[in-house]
């Protein structure tokens, strides 16, 4: 993914006319990634939550206890991205540090069972508030 595509893909999320198939789970740290390192506009720890929750609901989405938003994931991804960032040259560009993201564990759609047993991380108390990891601390 390029500079380009990142900066167009966070875009068209925030103004909720990304196509719902588009909305990956490398779209989601490649968005995530842009927001931090060239929005300086967003918070993405305060800010992510509404967005997200607005974006599915324009692509038809229900944020529930069951379904939609989450937000333990949200906020864990938002940590292990800041992580990932630190732990790169200060120069790296967002294509550069999404490759990264996703060459590591990250990478894999189900990295947060590393640290939550999915009990846990799929009830309704994580997908409302954060909920600290059961299995393992999440790295500093």
């Amino acid at each position: 993914m390029t500079d380009e595509e990142m900066a167009m893909l966070a875009a068209d999320f925030r103004a909720c006319t990304l196509p719902k198939a588009r909305w990956t789970h490398g779209a989601h740290f490649a968005t995530a990634l842009w927001l931090i390192l060239k929005s300086p506009d967003i918070v993405p720890e305060r800010d992510m939550p509404d967005l997200i929750r607005r974006y599915n609901e324009s692509v038809g989405g229900v944020n529930s206890d069951d379904s939609g938003y989450h937000e333990t994931i949200t906020q864990a991804s938002l940590r292990m991205a800041r992580a990932m960032l630190a732990s790169l040259p200060a120069d790296t560009g967002p294509a550069d540090a999404h490759a990264a993201l996703m060459a590591s564990p990250l990478g894999e759609k189900d990295w947060p069972f590393t640290y939550w047993s999915r009990d846990r991380l799929m009830s309704a108390q994580a997908r409302r508030a954060w909920v600290e990891p059961d299995i393992a601390p999440l790295p500093a």
